[in-house]
């Protein structure tokens, strides 16, 4: 645990606590209004039965804005020091994973000795089979540890706490890999901008795919052809992100870059692994991010409004 979380912790309090005192403050100041305006306001005479409900939603409406507004900002200082915490945590484990890698020491090197000058008519023979060993050593690239599907699995689904263990040991092992490394940031990025909007992928349903699907697409298809991979059908949801891709440059950036990122792992399990991995992995949070974006860029050839739209005019 970092020892700033506590006082991240105490700084986030405070400010939610300065919020609902905010809060009661104006609610105060706007019944003390009231109160004036009834006590030397002009007589209200003649209302009726209609005339006190109308002033009676004059006076609460005002209110309700106001602790809409207070609730909103707790909610949103809570967001931020979860996402903010997230982001430590990766970055420790991505510390603790470089520094668990044993530096290694260069050996010193005995001095060869010098070899014997001797007089010979017969040239050396050539040492084919010592120079292929050398040349598989392949020294400049160094091979990297391959996740298992139940490691890739939990490391694109996150931790779901300091407690889930298995899930931030996978996650370490997939940030020990640079490629592994971009996907998992840029996956972080886009569900805590998305969350920032409302859009939560625990609460996205996600109903049951055809696997040979997701295979078809790893492989490179598009459009129509996959459509019944779109399968999200939370409108608030399809809406919020594709008003974030129209409007927001930086989200867009990053949703673009971890579409690029997700596309080429599922490219690469296509290859190696079995269909059912690919719907597996498309159920993480990270594949549920992607299903959405996918969905609202048109890669899936079209949106699940626009599928619900045609089946109503059909009906």
């Amino acid at each position: 645990m970092d020892s700033l979380d506590p006082l991240r912790r105490l700084a986030v309090e405070q400010a939610r606590n300065r919020v609902l005192m905010i809060g009661a403050a104006v609610s105060l100041a706007w019944l003390a209004l009231v109160g004036l305006f009834a006590f030397f306001g002009p007589e209200a005479e003649g209302q009726g039965a209609v005339g006190w409900p109308l002033w009676l939603v004059g006076v609460l409406l005002p209110l309700a804005l106001v602790w809409l507004a207070v609730w909103s900002a707790r909610s949103l200082l809570i967001l931020r020091l979860e996402a903010e915490e997230l982001r430590a945590m990766l970055a420790r484990m991505q510390g603790e994973g470089a520094a668990a890698e044993p530096m290694a020491e260069p050996r010193p090197v005995a001095p060869a000795p010098a070899p014997a000058v001797r007089r010979s008519t017969v040239p050396p023979a050539p040492r084919p089979a010592a120079d292929a060993r050398q040349a598989m050593l392949e020294l400049d690239s160094p091979p990297e540890t391959e996740l298992t599907a139940t490691e890739l699995f939990h490391a694109l689904n996150f931790p779901d706490g300091p407690e889930d263990r298995e899930a931030i040991r996978c996650l370490r092992l997939a940030l020990a890999d640079p490629g592994m490394a971009r996907l998992i940031r840029a996956a972080q990025d886009v569900v805590t901008l998305l969350a920032g909007q409302g859009v939560y992928m625990d609460e996205l349903a996600m109903p049951q795919t055809d696997p040979a699907l997701w295979r078809r697409f790893a492989e490179g298809t598009r459009g129509e052809a996959v459509a019944a991979l779109a399968v999200i059908r939370d409108e608030d949801a399809l809406a919020s992100a594709g008003a974030m891709l129209r409007s927001d440059e930086v989200f867009r950036d990053v949703a673009h870059h971890f579409l690029r990122h997700f596309d080429r792992l599922m490219s690469r399990k296509a290859q190696d692994s079995d269909a059912e991995l690919l719907a597996v992995l498309a159920e993480t949070r990270s594949g549920r991010a992607f299903t959405l974006l996918a969905q609202v860029t048109g890669m899936l050839g079209r949106t699940g409004t626009e599928a619900e739209d045609e089946a109503a005019e059909a009906r």
